[in-house]
């Protein structure tokens, strides 16, 4: 099969298209605008591949994509291209509209009319994977206000309630994707997933900035008293459970994809800092990098928990997560470690590191 993924030089693009280069015998067209969160080297390794092409292009760009859809002719859609940062889409959220709305709708359409071109084999056998997030679902009951909070996570059913402008963004983009199905027919799948990590990620996010930040002695902002609480998804985990979404997956279904990982931000980053304290101890007066945490205003909004419920998932497709939290994040901080250049050469493109302070 021939995969059309977007957003394939992001950090979960880019993992699945190493997952299927790497494990499988279909080939990939990677489609990514190379926005500053996209970077290229994160496929360096299967670059040479000629199963693996790569097209520059944004998905707002219909003539674009319809010259893209004639000459490479996919099997399956997998749509990652977002913006996906919170707070970037508090600050200006005109960007996630465009990207994760228009962009999506722009996407179906091309997609659909190709679709309707297609002979009874191949039209049979399309499918459009519509990657989205668990944010959509607004926030859980904390541990803290409820008793028997644990019991409460999101399912497929859960209705939606975002809460920011990105999880709206990507609300709508969802709710696009169902309408398309309903409408036309079209074969979609949308799978919800929790929050990623691992290595190749954009030092914005939690965890490859707190690395970064207490290998270089500074503080480690965290929002609030840092109970919010995230389930983890290694990313190589991520990357398998959708490829068999979009290849066994069944058409007009969601999935949610969760790592089974409940932690708070603050446990999050001192397991971060016991790690450093074992691999790469701190040379100056530093008793633990622990000492560098410091706790902030909280963000406007902020979800206290997210949950996930990946019951569907396991007992429909055999899928569940390889790695725990204790072994994803070893694996994550070890790779960080070792690839220090490829975090100073993408925080020395487009990116300015003074942007790396309250992200946490």
């Amino acid at each position: 099969m021939k995969f059309l993924i977007t957003g394939g030089a992001g950090f979960i693009g880019s993992a699945v298209i190493r997952h299927i280069i790497n494990n499988t015998d279909n080939s990939v067209i990677n489609l990514d605008k190379l926005t500053y969160a996209g970077n290229l080297e994160n496929l360096l390794s299967i670059s040479n591949n000629d199963r693996y092409t790569f097209e520059q292009a944004d998905i707002c760009d219909r003539s674009r994509l319809e010259q893209i859809f004639k000459q490479h002719k996919p099997d399956i859609i997998m749509h990652l291209a977002a913006e996906s940062h919170v707070d970037r889409s508090i600050d200006g959220p005109s960007e996630f509209i465009q990207t994760n709305i228009v962009g999506t709708y722009t996407l179906l359409e091309v997609a659909r009319a190709y679709w309707n071109e297609l002979d009874n084999g191949r039209k049979q056998a399309f499918r459009f994977h519509h990657i989205s997030t668990d944010e959509v679902f607004g926030d859980l009951p904390h541990p803290s206000d409820s008793t028997n909070a644990l019991e409460h996570l999101f399912t497929e059913n859960t209705s939606y309630e975002p809460s920011s402008p990105y999880s709206a963004s990507k609300a709508s983009s969802d709710h696009l994707v169902r309408a398309w199905l309903r409408t036309y027919g079209f074969p979609t799948l949308i799978t919800n997933c929790s929050n990623n990590y691992g290595p190749y990620h954009f030092p914005e996010k939690l965890i490859p900035l707190v690395i970064l930040n207490a290998l270089e002695g500074k503080d480690l902002p965290i929002y609030g008293q840092g109970d919010q609480i995230r389930d983890w998804l290694y990313v190589e985990d991520h990357a398998h459970a959708l490829y068999k979404v979009a290849t066994k997956g069944k058409v007009g279904e969601t999935y949610n994809i969760g790592g089974h990982n409940e932690k708070t931000n603050l446990q999050v980053v001192q397991t971060i800092c016991e790690i450093l304290n074992e691999l790469a101890p701190n040379s100056s007066d530093l008793v633990s990098y622990a000492s560098l945490i410091t706790h902030v205003t909280d963000r406007p909004g902020h979800d206290r928990r997210y949950a996930i419920d990946a019951t569907k998932i396991g007992k429909e497709l055999n899928w569940k997560p390889a790695e725990t939290f204790e072994s994803g994040i070893r694996k994550t901080v070890l790779w960080y470690l070792n690839n220090q250049q490829w975090c100073q050469r993408v925080l020395n493109g487009n990116y300015r590191r003074d942007r790396l302070g309250v992200k946490i």
